[in-house]
């Protein structure tokens, strides 16, 4: 008797989810904690090079600016029940793709909001007074169709997005869709073109839908920054019933007698707690602490006809930050689980801890005695968000600044503030310039051994106004100083491709899903075993595996039983024949099972 076994069978099989997980918002909840919790395939024992790569990529029109979002057990019109992943491009196109099967290359549905060349997706060239105009706004590098990141609603079944158009040759356009997530059709009273006025009207030219979308007590909210400052512009917030897209959203300006002040959060989305209130940051723009609200942290309410200023943080050196372009808002906000604090930071360095309940205005001195906590992490501007973990040994965030900074991780001390000190800090940098690390985290609970890092990260050059490569990186939870994988290791295999600006990586069900300016989205995960053949001739046994497996290391093993104390290394050689690693061996008993093992 004679056991073909894979190499998987040599190590302890990871426990398979229960049910798959969804990710159905940028940052993965409301909080935007970056944190999947229900991970339990990936883990620090097997992200590595011989068992964690490049499984599979996928090819789109375009560069995706919006986090791939993913929906479990969607029923697809005549090819039965998938977990899908969503991906927009600045086309203006959606493809839904299946998640788990390599095979499955063509997506289920595509979605394009463009009719050329009447109706096309607007390009940076376009934006004619950017960055002073005369062809200097590069912080895209071509189209801006989709680059919120859309949201999920499971009740519903829907995907919320915002396509933005340019639609015979002078008009601008922008509407909010809702699409069914089986087949990409329209859901009734969608679409809906995206008009209001608060003081000022919103001008769909100048306004720059950037943040990703917002699913929260039954409304959709859609906010808005601007082109490399080029005015007039305005951070705008939207809101509209799911009910019933058509009635009139609910609205906030946050400089309705000013301007700027743009809700841009380096892509990352508003967040809310579980009453419906909304948190967020603003950029330069105009201050007064009654209706003008630049450099910003706000808490809005919504009381279904308008949304209003509900508490507010504004730093005490704001005029410095407005003059010198170190604008707050570049950081998303993170609001820490099971408190009433709000964690972020800005263009200018500085992380703030804040009472989301009371935000502490002004303070109107020479230091930030109105909050929590504050500190700098020196020249690193800060883009994206916080990622956030409670595992065996504390609670942590996570940050990765901008120049040549490291991935931080800071201890949260009894349930209040944080160790301005970081515990641990990676041994590797980003890259020159801007962004810095784009980041997600992956783990089974609180379950030690199971918690990383997932960072996005500009490899060399500088990414804000340039498309240059990228690397993913994964770092151990517990101590980040521990880097478990990067896709640099074996760039030949794993290579990210051009980097994807802001965009953090998706990680459910044993793979990561990030996407690229390269397009394609790559999806990464645990190689599959490489299939083991076996051919017996004159009490001989030739045992051969494919030479293009992803098995880079291996150890051959013999025992009398099916589920020994030890399995008997096998010393012979190894060759290679018709494209196969081969290896014969001498039958060494009466029944025999072999395994290989990586």
């Amino acid at each position: 008797m004679l056991l073909l076994s894979f190499w998987r069978l040599a190590v302890p099989l990871a426990a398979q989810p229960a049910a798959p997980t969804a990710v159905l918002t940028q940052h993965n909840d409301n909080a935007r904690s970056g944190a999947n919790l229900t991970e339990t395939q990936l883990n620090t024992n097997n992200v590595n090079t011989n068992q964690f790569g490049l499984l599979f990529t996928r090819a789109v029109d375009d560069q995706i600016y919006a986090q791939p979002l993913l929906m479990t057990n969607v029923s697809i019109p005549g090819k039965g029940t998938h977990n899908i992943v969503y991906v927009a491009t600045v086309n203006d196109s959606v493809y839904a793709f299946d998640a788990d099967d390599a095979s499955v290359t063509t997506a289920y549905w595509t979605r394009s909001f463009i009719n050329p060349p009447e109706i096309v997706a607007p390009r940076n060239t376009d934006m004619t007074g950017a960055c002073g105009g005369n062809g200097n706004y590069k912080d895209f590098s071509g189209k801006m169709g989709i680059v919120g990141t859309p949201v999920i609603d499971p009740a519903g079944g829907t995907l919320y997005l915002v396509a933005r158009t340019k639609e015979f040759g002078t008009n601008y356009v922008q509407r909010l869709c809702a699409l069914d997530l089986a087949t990409g059709a329209d859901r009734p009273n969608s679409p809906v073109i995206i008009a209001a006025t608060n003081s000022v009207p919103f001008d769909p030219y100048k306004q720059n839908q950037r943040p990703a979308l917002l699913l929260a007590n039954g409304y959709v909210y859609v906010a808005w920054s601007s082109h490399c400052d080029w005015t007039p512009y305005h951070g705008w917030l939207m809101g509209w019933n799911t009910a019933n897209l058509l009635e009139p959203p609910v609205t906030f300006n946050d400089t309705p007698s000013g301007s700027q002040a743009g809700l841009w959060m380096s892509n990352q989305g508003p967040a809310a707690d579980t009453n419906g209130n909304v948190f967020l940051s603003t950029g330069n723009g105009t201050f007064d602490g009654v209706s003008n609200f630049g450099e910003s942290f706000l808490k809005l309410a919504n009381d279904g006809f308008t949304l209003s200023v509900a508490s507010w943080f504004t730093p005490y050196n704001y005029n410095s930050l407005n003059g010198s372009d170190q604008d707050l808002g570049t950081g998303g906000v993170l609001l820490i689980p099971g408190t009433s604090l709000m964690f972020s930071g800005g263009k200018a360095g500085t992380l703030y801890l804040v009472n989301r309940d009371n935000m502490g205005g002004l303070s109107g001195i020479s230091a930030d005695t109105n909050i929590v906590q504050s500190w700098s992490i020196g020249p690193h501007s800060i883009h994206g968000g916080p990622t956030w973990w409670a595992g065996p040994n504390g609670s942590f965030a996570y940050v990765w600044g901008a120049s040549s900074d490291h991935l931080r991780q800071y201890q949260f001390t009894n349930h209040a503030a944080f160790n301005t000190t970081a515990v641990a800090v990676s041994t590797t940098t980003g890259g020159s310039g801007q962004p810095g690390g784009i980041l997600s985290l992956s783990a089974n609970g609180a379950t030690a051994g199971s918690g990383i890092v997932w960072a996005a990260v500009n490899t060399s050059a500088d990414a804000n106004q340039a498309v240059v490569a990228g690397t993913l990186h994964a770092y151990d939870a517990q101590h980040v100083a521990h880097e478990l994988w990067n896709s640099a290791q074996l760039n030949a295999r794993d290579s990210l491709g051009n980097f994807a600006k802001f965009v953090a990586p998706t990680v459910a069900n044993g793979k990561v899903y990030m996407a690229t300016f390269s397009g394609q989205l790559n999806v990464y995960g645990l190689f599959p075993p490489p299939q083991l053949s076996v051919a017996i001739s004159a009490g001989v046994l030739t045992l051969s595996w494919p030479t293009n497996s992803y098995l880079l290391h291996y150890l051959l093993q013999s025992s009398p039983e099916l589920m020994p104390p030890n399995w008997t290394n096998t010393t012979n050689t190894v060759t290679v024949n018709n494209g196969r690693y081969q290896v014969s061996v001498p039958a060494r008993y009466a029944s025999a099972f072999y395994r290989l093992k990586q």
